[in-house]
C-alpha cells in the first residue's frame, strides 16, 4: 500500500471530484427530487450514497441517472442492516468521549460499499472494513480532514469574491449567489466522495 498516503487521498479526492462533479450534481438533485416517493428513496439513497461512490473507485462513467439503476434496491435489507449495526457501534464509540465512537466509523466506513458494490454479508463487511482499514486509520482521518478544512477555505475565499462581483449585478447578483453556493455545496460533497472512493480502491485492491 505504498501509494495510500495523505496526499494522494487529496489529490485524488480533488481531482474525481471534479470530473464528476456534473454527473454527481444531477443525480443529486434527481435524489431531492425523488425522496418522497417510498421504496424508489431507498434504491436512490443507496445509488447516490454507496453506488455512486463504488464507480468512481473504478473510475467508470457515472450516468446522469445513475441512482435509478434497480440493482441498488437488490440489496437493500443487507444496508438497512450495515448502516444499523455502524450507527449503533459508533453511538455507544460516542458515549465513551467522542474519540471511539470517531475509530469505530473509520474502521467501518467501508463496510456499506462492500455490501452493496461486492455483495458482502453486513457481518462480514464489518469484519473485512476493520480488517482493511487496520493500520491506516490516522491516514484515513488526516487525509479527509485537511480535504475538508481545505475545500470549505477555498469554497469560502471563491464565494467572497463572487459574492463581492456579485454585488454590482443587483437582482440578477442575487440568483448568481444561490447558484454559486449549490454548485459549492455539490463540489464539496463530490470531493470528499471521490475522497472515499480513492480509499476504497486501494484497500480492496
Amino acid at each position: 500500500m505504498e501509494g495510500f498516503t495523505i496526499a494522494n487521498i487529496i489529490k485524488v479526492g480533488i481531482q474525481r471530484g471534479l470530473k464528476n462533479l456534473v454527473p454527481v450534481l444531477v443525480n443529486s438533485i434527481l435524489w431531492i427530487i425523488t425522496i418522497w416517493i417510498p421504496y424508489l428513496n431507498v434504491g436512490t439513497t443507496i445509488g447516490l450514497w454507496v453506488g455512486v461512490i463504488a464507480k468512481m473507485s473504478r473510475d467508470e462513467e457515472i450516468s446522469m441517472t445513475e441512482i435509478f439503476n434497480p440493482v441498488y434496491r437488490k440489496r437493500m435489507g443487507e444496508y438497512f442492516l450495515v448502516f444499523g449495526f455502524i450507527m449503533a457501534g459508533v453511538l455507544v464509540g460516542m458515549v465513551f468521549l467522542y474519540i471511539p465512537g470517531i475509530v469505530i466509523w473509520i474502521a467501518w466506513m467501508l463496510a456499506p460499499l462492500l455490501v452493496v458494490d461486492k455483495e458482502v454479508n453486513p457481518i462480514e463487511a464489518i469484519n473485512k472494513s476493520n480488517a482493511m482499514t487496520y493500520g491506516k486509520k490516522w491516514t484515513i482521518f488526516l487525509g479527509l480532514v485537511i480535504l475538508e478544512i481545505a475545500a470549505i477555505i477555498a469554497l469560502f475565499i471563491i464565494y467572497l469574491i463572487l459574492n463581492w462581483i456579485f454585488g454590482f449585478l443587483g437582482y440578477f447578483g442575487s440568483i448568481l449567489r444561490i447558484v454559486v453556493i449549490i454548485a459549492e455545496y455539490a463540489l464539496f460533497f463530490t470531493v470528499i466522495m471521490a475522497a472515499i472512493s480513492y480509499i476504497y480502491g486501494e484497500l480492496t485492491k
